[in-house]
């Protein structure tokens, strides 16, 4: 079989084997020789440059994947991606999960996606609820530097570029009107940055870290065919990897499933286009590559050290390096040959590094080189284990941990390749306060073709220890050094999944988020507090309620005992609020004590097959919103859901009576049962029945039936003759949408039913909305529907069609675009309020 084609199965089955992942193959029986001949391929081919690049974006998925694959697989440059926040504010194609644990989904997923293109990963956003955050669509760079904190995020990406030190650097996208104001926000300062990076005077409290000035070669921005400096041939196709650089793109892109990423495309050329922005070198209108001008081999650096004053010595090492480098290429696709190479020229790179130190080169030069020399080492370091076929592990016993426990971790090395290795040392790292004892050997002399060697070592996790942080670097790794060939390299090792510090006793509060009808003060709120133990066996604890004051919960507490770790046992509460509870949110605590030691909070595992089980760990808490609600009684609504929104859940709780419609009842069920039938949101795109059964949706409002629709966007094969009167949605969808949340709102049709009953609707239910107000606003509708409001964002055109209702024979049909399923879970008051009289019409 060919190389190619052997690629080819390696690229479709193995895609996270770029990081030397354990993978699962399509075809076991050639899948292994696969992906040590690739990923062979991929740990020397960064070896023959020294060039670096930098893509900047806003948003998990924004990153310039064929580019990237292009620079980073198929040049060997290495090559960086720094994305400002966690898309905490996007909706989620793969589950419920939105806001920050959405966040940590899309950040695994990024992660996930760049080992495929072989990128280095960074994030401008460091932490949960992180001032810079997915705060959801902006118009404005200006607003969303304004939020972020300009000088926070600023000050941020500095950093990583005097960190990585690129050569060029492209922002993803233009400064420009039709842009989310994220992507524009990061080109303003990216551009900005490119001169700014080098000037001492710019945040110099980092000089006094360590860090050095930084002055980035070229920037490029994105571009078109009719007036570009640089064309990308994307879609040329590589022989080893079975695949153009467009289709490896993609395969990081199909990672970005909680936002239905990844297309596939046929081979033949295509090309990414770039227009230089900014240079301190000498440049032509039209480029070969980014590094036209830009030293790219070592031989291109030796030119330059050697015109410096006390560079030639270091120049000559560089020489020898440029011919290292040819000489493990040359050795391709020997494992053998290529480990006895990349070895000799690891030992040439450390001598290099002594070199520099010695010399009395400038002081940047010195920096520069270092830096360029570190990053080789750190690639031979990767190239060694490949060519040698080392496989190390750090394997703890336990992912789940509590503080104060006692666990092991098991450290290994196997050797899968012909040639012996010497002095091996296996080294656990842990975070400062853990302690970690070996029990037993960690050094050993040889280690030979098939055989292993590992240490178990003893880990105590302190009792203060903090509680695992999702963005946190990880808090176990382990470093495997050994000799061969007359130099030392080291393979540093991380767990195949999250190792967390989680609470002793989890709680999970249901529900979470509640609505408390100050018409109805003294009606009891039912509160199931749901309690898994992770401590390693039997437990103890007693769980309570932390209330308002005044308001009484029973019982006042209640304890619990385990027999095993994982178990898990839930209590029953019953809250009620003082008689004179007023309109306000407030916050009910769950706390599990004993001991001498006291839990308050939650850990939501989040576990997909594409990327694994990380954690959300969050307080136990019940957010409780008071205010009046008016709900009629027997009101029974059926719910199509796209799995996009939960509004079904918070009907429940007010006393609706919801049914969740299965395709059965809306294909042939009785739908005139239902007083409302509500369409979640893009539930045309997902729920493939509802097409063809459109016309028995539009017979049941026809005949009296309550038909409320959330917005759809174009792709949800939505069709302006789905709605009994045409409604078409405006495009592109970045301009039709209203995205500041307090923006002013009229209401245009005051008298109309759906603003007076059962709950008089006033000026201040437009108070306190979250994130938005409306997406993918009709942009034409028929003469039939009333306008209900007029809204949109400061200085623009007021939409008049965001939320249109019409009668359609003896019933009603809604159609609405504000984003109902953001306000509601956050228990927004007005936006409860309205819904509730919209799937009240006719009652």
């Amino acid at each position: 079989m060919r190389k190619g084609k052997l690629a080819k199965l390696y690229t479709i089955a193995a895609a996270a084997a770029l990081a030397t992942s354990l993978v699962i193959p399509l075809a076991p029986q050639t899948a292994h020789a696969d992906r040590g001949v690739v990923d062979l391929w991929k740990a020397i081919k960064p070896l023959t440059t020294i060039a670096s690049a930098m893509n900047t974006g806003a948003h998990p998925d924004d990153e310039h994947s064929a580019m990237l694959a292009y620079l980073s697989l198929g040049k060997g440059v290495d090559t960086s991606s720094v994305i400002a926040n966690r898309g905490e504010g996007g909706q989620n194609e793969i589950g419920s999960e939105l806001g920050n644990a959405l966040g940590i989904i899309r950040t695994r997923e990024l992660q996930e996606a760049s080992k495929i293109t072989n990128i280095h990963l960074e994030n401008l956003s460091e932490k949960i609820d992180d001032p810079i955050f997915d705060f959801g669509f902006s118009k404005s760079p200006d607003e969303t530097l304004e939020k972020w904190g300009e000088d926070v995020a600023y000050e941020r990406l500095i950093r990583k570029i005097r960190t990585l030190r690129p050569d060029v650097v492209i922002p993803a996208f233009l400064n420009e009107p039709s842009t989310h104001g994220h992507h524009r926000a990061i080109n303003v300062i990216t551009v900005r940055a490119f001169k700014d990076a080098a000037d001492p005077n710019v945040f110099p409290e980092q000089l006094k870290e360590g860090l050095s000035p930084w002055q980035v070669k070229k920037l490029y921005v994105p571009a078109q065919e009719k007036d570009y400096s640089v064309s990308v041939p994307v879609g040329a196709y590589d022989e080893i990897y079975g695949a153009s650089y467009v289709q490896l793109g993609e395969e990081s892109r199909f990672m970005h499933k909680s936002q239905g990423m990844g297309r596939h495309y046929d081979e033949g050329p295509s090309f990414s286009y770039y227009k230089l922005d900014q240079s301190i070198v000498e440049t032509k209108a039209k480029e070969a590559d980014f590094f036209a001008g830009i030293a790219y081999t070592f031989d291109d650096l030796a030119k330059e050290t050697a015109s410096q004053s006390g560079g030639e010595k270091v120049a000559n090492e560089l020489k020898k390096l440029q011919t290292d480098a040819e000489e493990v290429i040359a050795a391709y696709p020997s494992f053998a040959a290529v480990a006895k190479e990349a070895h000799e020229m690891l030992a040439d790179v450390q001598k290099a590094l002594r070199d520099v130190e010695s010399s009395s080169l400038p002081a940047a030069a010195k920096t520069d080189l270092l830096h360029r020399l570190g990053v080789k080492q750190a690639q031979l370091n990767k190239a060694s284990a490949e060519a040698l076929s080392l496989v190390t592990k750090v394997k703890p016993e336990t992912n789940e941990l509590v503080a104060g426990q006692t666990t092991k971790v098991t450290v290994s090395a196997y050797n899968g390749g012909q040639a012996k290795v010497n002095n091996v040392k296996l080294a656990l790292n842990v975070p400062k306060g853990w302690q970690a004892r070996a029990l037993s050997a960690t050094s050993f002399p040889s280690l030979g073709y098939n055989q292993t060697v590992k240490t178990t070592y003893e880990v105590t996790v302190p009792g203060h220890a903090e509680l695992f942080q999702p963005y946190a670097a990880p808090a176990i790794t382990a470093d495997v050094s050994y000799s061969f060939a007359g130099s030392t390299a080291n393979s540093h090792v991380l767990p195949a999944d999250a190792v967390a510090v989680l609470p002793a006793f989890a709680m999970t509060l249901d529900p979470n988020a509640t609505v408390l009808n100050t018409l109805k003060p003294q009606d009891p709120i039912p509160v199931k507090v749901t309690v898994k133990n992770y401590n390693p066996g039997a437990a103890q604890t007693s769980i309570s309620l932390e209330a308002p004051e005044g308001w009484s919960v029973e019982p006042k507490a209640a304890p619990l005992a385990f027999d095993a770790k994982g178990e898990t046992k839930s209590v029953a509460f019953t809250i009620k609020a003082s008689a004179s509870v007023k309109p306000a949110p407030y916050t009910i605590t769950a706390v599990a004590a004993g001991g001498g030691k006291e839990s308050r909070h939650g850990a939501q595992v989040i576990r997909y097959p594409h990327i694994g089980t990380t954690y959300f760990v969050q307080p136990a808490t019940l957010n409780v919103q008071a205010f009046d609600l008016k709900v009629p009684a027997g009101l029974k609504v059926g719910y199509v859901s796209s799995g996009f929104d939960n509004i079904d859940q918070y009907l429940s709780q007010l006393g609706v009576d919801v049914t969740n419609l299965t395709a059965k009842d809306i294909e042939s069920g009785d739908l005139g049962q239902y007083d409302t039938i509500v369409l979640g949101i893009r539930a045309y795109g997902f729920r493939p029945e509802l097409i063809p059964s459109n016309a028995r949706l539009l017979k049941y409002v026809e005949n009296g039936g309550n038909l409320v629709v959330q917005y759809h966007k174009p792709e949800d094969k939505w069709k302006p003759e789905l709605a009994p009167y045409p409604i078409k949605i405006g495009t592109p969808l970045i301009q039709w949408r209203v995205t500041d949340e307090n923006s002013p709102v009229t209401m245009l049709a005051p008298d109309h039913a759906l603003f007076n009953t059962p709950n008089k609707i006033t000026e201040e239910d437009w108070n306190n909305w979250i994130q938005d107000r409306s997406a993918y606003n009709p942009s034409e509708w028929g003469k039939e529907y009333t306008e209900l409001i007029a809204n949109g964002d400061p200085g623009e055109k007021e939409f008049t069609g965001t939320f249109l209702t019409a009668k359609y024979g003896k019933g009603t049909y809604t159609y609405s675009s504000l984003v109902w399923y953001r306000e509601i879970p956050s228990l927004v008051p007005g936006a409860i309020r309205m819904f509730v009289n919209m799937v009240s019409l006719q009652q």
